[in-house]
């Protein structure tokens, strides 16, 4: 239970543990609003980039949501030959100035997704695309060569 004075809020009752107005102690000050910031939630959206796996019989197709990311900001390897690796980092800094204050608010959020590729994948062969905040990576697969089937007679 807070016991700060109404003196330094709107709180209607400082003894009401419910209440539900919140003193904010910076209300008044030249602070840009919420909306004009980067905001924590943007940046564990990113952390927790979203990638979809599917299977076509020529390839196998990553679809990974980043939005807001730059093709530069974002790696894709394979280690080992089998392993496809789809990686990225972003770092934003909003900075404002004016004659009294000065303020900087960085953020940054890195992310990482490793997938074991089949044996009929192509590893040396991966092509990556990205569009509208949605990277594509393509892997193609190696033609099944089936066996011949013979037919045997069966003598009896």
């Amino acid at each position: 239970m807070s016991m700060i004075p109404s003196i330094f809020g709107r709180r209607s009752n400082i003894f009401d543990p419910f209440s539900l107005e919140v003193w904010d102690p910076f209300e008044g000050f030249p602070f840009p609003q919420r909306s004009e910031v980067p905001s924590s939630s943007e940046m564990s959206s990113f952390a927790h980039a979203k990638v979809d796996w599917k299977e076509t019989p020529t390839a196998h197709i990553f679809k990974a949501d980043v939005p807001g990311l730059k093709k530069e900001e974002v790696k894709v390897e394979v280690e080992d030959g089998r392993i496809l690796q789809i990686s990225g980092e972003r770092n934003r800094e909003h900075e404002q100035k004016t004659d009294t204050w000065h303020r900087v608010e960085r953020s940054s959020g890195k992310f990482a997704r490793r997938f074991r590729l089949p044996e009929n994948a192509k590893a040396n062969e991966v092509k990556a695309a990205m569009e509208d905040g949605v990277l594509t990576v393509t892997v193609p697969k190696e033609e099944v060569k089936r066996p011949d089937i013979k037919s045997i007679q069966i003598s009896g």
